[in-house]
């Protein structure tokens, strides 16, 4: 028989018995009844062997030492339990059925090169163009052979939206255009520009707006500031457009929404799904008929690193993934070497299998919703839209968001430089021997406040010096802290030149050879029976500052142990080294 598990109050109910199918295993035991009490007991064995809890600490602990807080300071839960749709206050599900439209990046400063790339990426998988523009760009050469009919484009013309748009429609004149086509004034524009391009585009049959909340994104905000700042945006596009004689309901078909989508996959998922609901709550409070919110996600540009830039595949692929699961009708992967320049055909072809492989092959959009009913996602929805909507409200009122995106920058920017929040390639596991590609300049590339710009700087300006890492003991015994110390240095520029095994003071004195800063890296027994010795032998052997890797103590000047402020002590360090 299979058998299947329900869950009720304080545990499991007996399992159901179901007739198989031929091939079946199955899946439960009658015996199998663990509540979350036994959930609780088992992780907190494991946090007391890492030594993250105590053994007098108690089991329920775990959620504590296990809850993720994020910069809107939600929790992230470790388990989601049936507790958890207690007392939900929204709702609301994506409803996008199969594949998500696949929307690649143009900036068309370079006509030809705009349109080479455009051709390629249709013929290569993608299903619509998202396409900068300036009243400039020669759309009859970027566009030339682009089936119109058959892939979206979405105008972005920050500068010149009417003239664009204008331009747009005459290149177009007499071609159908397919649905998703949007004419792309910004729903921050002017009330002029935003009024005339949206009478061009209820004229054309086309979407007209978009209200892109990537913009804060860019500057640092959190996910609860970018949600409502794309609620009061949105609610201005409809007062706007109503009081220039629009009907409400054709003014709310105009528009769709632009948001990032991080490698943070779970608060990503919730973002899109919150979104839906808190746009639906807008038009219900606007007595508009009820519609689907258009949401196109792009992967987000701050959390992607100049150094060791392939690691951003990895940080777009989940973006992607959340944002599909999300519900997002669009998604943009922005290719991995965007931070470089102008990203070249390799680049382009990543970020655009991307969207493929989760597709075709991984079959990731084949169910719609598939995060809906989970107890953490829907809590984690829940909670980001009624901060959303705490954002929103706000807003309204008057208050500016300037302060409160300060806020958070200066908040994520401390977690960062403690490495509470790793970045992969900057702050932890950096390669000081990379080769990076090369890519052109890309002048018209919009300023993004990079999550890891203070990482990034210290390695821009490389220190004259080495540090000295006196490694102490056998490789057995200083390997964990001289690993530690080398990764941590590396992330801010400084190479090392290590030691190796060693016996004594004079071991390490023989292999030192003249730098200004030596780091002390050893167990704490060995620091206990000759670090002292060790630091008053390389001090008289030239160096000038010493660092022990681990606890401080009095035997050297600086020290470095997991929780410092990275940035602050590499700081000091290069201060030294220079």
């Amino acid at each position: 028989m299979v058998r299947t598990m329900t869950e009720v109050e304080g545990g499991l109910e007996e399992p159901a018995e179901l007739e198989p199918e031929q091939g079946t295993l199955a899946l439960a035991d009658a015996g199998d009844r663990w509540a979350v009490a036994d959930w609780e007991h088992a992780a907190a064995a494991v946090l007391r062997k890492s030594r993250r809890l105590g053994e007098d600490d108690p089991d329920e602990l775990v959620w504590a030492k296990l809850t993720r807080t994020t910069l809107d300071d939600i929790g992230i839960t470790p388990l989601g339990t049936a507790s958890h749709l207690e007392d939900l206050e929204t709702g609301g599900r994506p409803t996008r059925a199969g594949a998500w439209d696949v929307r690649a990046h143009l900036r068309g400063d370079d006509a030809s090169a705009a349109h080479e790339s455009a051709l390629v990426d249709l013929a290569g998988g993608v299903t619509s163009l998202w396409l900068e523009a300036t009243a400039g760009t020669d759309l009859a050469t970027l566009l030339d052979g682009v089936l119109l009919d058959l892939a979206p484009v979405v105008l972005d013309a920050p500068s010149a939206p009417v003239a664009v748009a204008e331009a747009f429609l005459a290149y177009a004149e007499g071609r159908e255009l397919a649905p998703g086509t949007n004419l792309g004034v910004s729903g921050e524009a002017s009330a002029e520009d935003l009024v005339a391009v949206a009478g061009l585009a209820r004229k054309a049959g086309t979407l007209g707006v978009v209200v892109d909340a990537t913009a804060v994104h860019d500057r640092g905000a959190s996910d609860a500031q970018e949600l409502g700042h794309s609620m009061a945006v949105g609610a201005r596009v409809l007062r706007t457009l109503t009081e220039a004689g629009i009907p409400l309901d054709e003014a709310a078909d105009l528009v769709e929404f632009r948001y990032a989508a991080t490698d943070e996959q779970f608060p990503t998922i919730a973002k899109l799904r919150a979104a839906r609901r808190l746009w639906a709550r807008v038009l219900e409070i606007s007595e508009a008929g009820t519609r689907e919110q258009r949401q196109h996600a792009v992967t987000s540009r701050p959390m992607m690193s100049r150094y060791d830039p392939w690691v951003n595949m990895l940080r777009t692929t989940v973006a992607a993934f959340a944002a599909g699961v999300g519900g997002a009708d669009a998604v943009t992967v922005l290719p991995f070497d965007s931070p470089l320049g102008r990203p070249d055909a390799f680049g382009r072809r990543i970020a655009r299998n991307t969207s493929a492989l989760l597709i075709s092959e991984s079959h990731v959009a084949r169910v719609t919703d598939p995060a809906g009913g989970a107890y953490a996602v829907e809590k984690l929805t829940d909670d980001l839209a009624r901060a959303g909507w705490d954002v929103f409200g706000r807003l309204e009122g008057g208050e500016s968001l300037d302060d409160a995106i300060a806020a958070t920058v200066d908040r994520r920017e401390a977690e960062i430089g403690r490495r509470k929040r790793p970045i992969t390639g900057l702050s932890e596991f950096p390669n000081l021997a990379e080769e990076l590609p090369e890519r052109p300049a890309d002048e018209s590339a919009r300023p993004v406040r990079r999550y890891g710009a203070s990482f990034e700087s210290l390695r821009d300006e490389p220190v004259p010096g080495h540090v000295f890492l006196a490694t102490m003991g056998p490789v057995a015994e200083h390997t964990a802290r001289a690993t530690f110390a080398s990764n941590l240095l590396a992330a801010g520029g400084i190479a090392v030149d290590v030691a190796g095994p060693t016996k004594g003071a004079d071991d390490l004195v023989a292999a030192y050879d003249g730098q200004q800063v030596v780091c002390l890296a050893g167990s704490d027994p060995t620091y206990a029976e000759w670090a002292a010795q060790a630091a008053t032998a390389l001090r008289e052997a030239g160096a000038r500052w010493v660092i022990i890797a681990g606890k401080a103590t009095d035997a050297a000047d600086d020290s470095c142990a997991m929780g410092v402020d990275a940035l602050a002590f590499l700081t000091r360090t290069r201060e030294k080294l220079a």
